[in-house]
């Protein structure tokens, strides 16, 4: 397995994202699904790159869309934005 495909990247929140999710009605479901999905695989889950950098992703988990980068050689994966469904 690839090192871009490596399971298990520890899930970080920047500010911004961290706000959005303390807002949330169930934020500990909401972070469980993100480990349980891009937390694991942050290239597949119907992630797509952003701006044609393969390390900035944007995915949505649980009806939100997550604005994350992604760190192979620390296996981090930063959410730096979330936008919630209205």
């Amino acid at each position: 397995m690839s090192p871009r495909h490596r399971r298990g990247h520890r899930v970080t929140y920047a500010p911004p994202a961290d706000d959005t999710l303390a807002k949330m009605g169930d934020a500990d479901a909401f972070r469980a699904a993100l480990a349980r999905t891009v937390g694991r695989d942050p290239y597949g889950h119907g992630s797509t790159p952003v701006r044609e950098d393969p390390d900035r992703r944007e995915a949505t988990v649980n009806g939100a869309i997550v604005l994350y980068y992604v760190s192979g050689s620390v296996q981090t994966l930063t959410v730096v934005r979330l936008i919630l469904s209205p």
